[in-house]
């Protein structure tokens, strides 16, 4: 039977950067979540009889609304819903789901890297029919009725079995259960060379992959392990988890310290890799070499060639402002359009699905291609072992050669975390009240050449995105760039970037702290992080 429910609105269920993240008791509050899907599903036109792909990485309070999900969307006229076996999809592997099925579009339950458990984060987050995160004029739709709705929809039914693959009926609409990895390494097989990789490794190359307790640990063990033949153990922290073993699921130097310090000892394999909660980032670290996001784009760009999916060559690159310029120096040596985007990969889809750019890549440890359109930690990692397969080369000698040909960005990214939201606010709006008097000015940096508060012009359909982050240029090409992060969900993330740019032929050896004491210092002076903050340094550093 088919129930229409009463309800109010919450005031507080505006889609972030991906979606709609909370903590777990704001999510579990009664029809908190039942609201927001029916705002989705209110936002949408035309899917009557269509199909919707529903999945998760696997964290607290994931099975209990995939079922949520599956009736509403029965109560509300899908024709079909494929979910991941065990609610287990992965962020990419939903994307090419979605993709391949033609599916009319899906509802990815995630709340990406922040942490699992019951007093941690849920999120919900709507890709259309291309897999992508819906655009601003999708998730601006969806904010406008959740602040208007008063009734959803769903079934008076009985839970639906999701733990065994095959197919049910939940009232006229059908339920598949399928295999959440099977189609994914299928694709992954489809663009590198599996044997390359293979023989590699058999040959004696080590690697280590960390899935952190999370999504990507099935995807892992079949890929890394059955399919290229590495050893048992190579995939760490194997098994998804509600709360991700008490872990925080960022791949990040602070996060993922066990597998740093694994490749930096005297015995460290040859290669060193992880991924976040709901699978679409990574970390790189070569045997006694870290790889920073930035420089990854950078590499995988002015390599993809050597790889069957991308021997043809690029379209173009992408990445978000905040992220360093290394990739704009591959692109211009290989005579390719470079994009710069805001933060927030639903901007690629657009130059993505209009042939515009091929691969793409942010500073958080997100990288994809036009293969899918959300960012892809295996696919990167994959990326990185078909490089090594053909350049016979270790990550450090393709670093160092990388630095010697295009130069080196040293870059870093400083995070104040949980900070009041009016101090927040209150730092950013005194940083654009300096903009028109910073130039021409000096500080610890040197001189300020520019400054400005980034806006975007989507080349696609010229559509306009504005106060995207404040951009402080000096007169060498350094910049330090100030953002509030969309992604949290307690009070306010500040994220500074930091970029200093060295020619090839310069100091290519430097200390990253060293080479960028001067910028961090500028940020100080500039914004006076400290007054506004109370904080005497970052919270972390990337």
């Amino acid at each position: 039977m088919i129930e229409t429910v009463a309800t109010t609105p919450f005031t507080d269920q505006k889609p972030g950067t991906s979606g709609l993240r909370k903590k777990v008791r704001i999510f579990a509050q009664p029809h908190y979540a039942e609201n927001f899907i029916q705002s989705v599903f209110d936002s949408l036109e035309g899917f009557a009889g269509k199909t919707l792909v529903v999945g998760g990485d696997g964290r607290y309070l994931n099975r209990e609304v995939i079922q949520t999900v599956l009736k509403m969307a029965a109560a509300n006229g899908f024709g079909r819903v494929l979910v991941g076996a065990g609610g287990i999809l992965s962020t990419p592997a939903a994307s090419h789901l979605i993709r391949s099925s033609g599916a009319f579009g899906g509802l990815i339950l995630s709340a990406s890297h922040n942490p699992g458990g019951p007093d941690e984060d849920f999120g919900i987050k709507y890709n259309i029919g291309n897999g992508g995160p819906a655009p601003e004029k999708v998730t601006d739709a969806i904010n406008a009725r959740t602040l208007t709705i008063d009734s959803y929809r769903t079934l008076d039914a009985a839970d639906v079995d999701i733990d065994r693959i095959g197919t049910s009926r939940l009232s006229d609409m059908t339920v598949e259960v399928v295999d959440p990895v099977a189609l994914y390494a299928e694709l992954m097989e489809s663009l590198f060379d599996f044997d390359a990789i293979r023989a590699m490794i058999a040959g004696g190359f080590t690697l280590a992959f960390d899935s952190m307790s999370a999504v990507t640990g099935p995807y892992a063990t079949e890929i890394f392990e059955t399919r290229l033949g590495a050893r048992a153990g190579t995939v760490m922290n194997g098994t998804p988890l509600p709360d991700f073993g008490h872990h925080h699921p960022d791949p990040n130097l602070v996060h993922a310290k066990q597998l740093y310090d694994r490749l930096m000892a005297t015995d460290a394999p040859d290669f060193g890799a992880a991924s976040d909660g709901d699978g679409d980032r990574n970390l790189i670290i070569g045997r006694h070499c870290y790889v920073t996001p930035s420089d990854s784009l950078a590499v995988l760009a002015a390599n993809a060639h050597l790889t069957p999916g991308y021997a043809d060559g690029l379209k173009g690159i992408a990445r978000s402002m905040p992220t360093s310029g290394a990739a704009d120096r591959v692109a211009q040596k290989l005579g390719l359009p470079l994009y710069e985007t805001p933060t927030g990969w639903k901007f690629f889809g657009n130059l993505l699905d209009a042939g515009m750019a091929t691969i793409c890549g942010e500073e958080s440890a997100g990288t994809g291609s036009d293969h899918v359109r959300e960012k892809d930690g295996i696919w990167a990692v994959l990326l990185w072992l078909n490089i090594l397969a053909v350049r016979r080369q270790s990550v450090a000698a393709i670093m160092a050669d990388h630095w010697a040909t295009y130069g080196r960005n040293y870059y870093a990214r400083h995070d104040y975390e949980a900070i009041a939201k009016d101090r927040a606010d209150a730092l950013m709006t005194a940083l654009r009240g300096k903009l028109d008097s910073l130039p021409g000015t000096s500080n610890s940096g040197g001189m300020v050449k520019s400054a400005d508060d980034f806006a975007y012009t989507d080349p696609t359909d010229q559509s306009v995105s504005r106060n995207q982050g404040i951009r402080i240029l000096f007169a060498d090409g350094s910049r330090v760039v100030f953002r509030l992060s969309g992604t949290g969900t307690e009070g306010a993330t500040l994220r500074v970037y930091i970029e200093r740019y060295v020619a090839p032929g310069g100091d290519l050896a430097l200390d990253t702290g060293d080479a960028l004491a001067p910028l961090i210092a500028a940020a100080q002076e500039i914004a006076d992080i400290s007054g506004f903050t109370g904080m005497r340094g970052p919270s972390v550093i990337t």
